[in-house]
């Protein structure tokens, strides 16, 4: 039965295929696109925020992260939190960081 199946021989060993540089340019640029694709873009509007939250301060008017918009009545310098009003009577505390934006003054009262 072994004339059905062929006899497999060994190839010759063949000159070993390039060096390492092909390895460390592709790592390379593969580090510099994840560098300006994901990190430095996310970094900016870190940073972006931070100024935001950093820069409020007390009558500014603010829109939250849930969605609603309201008028910062209090704020704590060495606390994450503030009070919002939100409307006549109705207070809410929340954290610093659920500010997505500032708004300009005379907003609540056009809405």
């Amino acid at each position: 039965m072994d004339f059905l199946i062929p006899t497999a021989y060994a190839q010759e060993a063949g000159a070993p295929q390039g060096g390492g540089m092909e390895l460390v340019f592709m790592l390379v640029m593969f580090g510099l696109i994840f560098y300006f694709m994901i990190y430095r873009p996310q970094a900016k509007r870190v940073k972006a925020h931070k100024e935001l939250v950093s820069s409020i301060t007390k009558g500014d008017e603010v829109l939250m992260n849930g969605g609603f918009v309201g008028r910062i009545s209090k704020i704590s310098e060495d606390k994450d939190f503030m009070v919002i009003t939100v409307a006549e009577g109705m207070e809410v505390t929340v954290q610093k960081s659920a500010v997505t934006a500032v708004l300009p003054k005379g907003t609540m009262k056009s809405l």
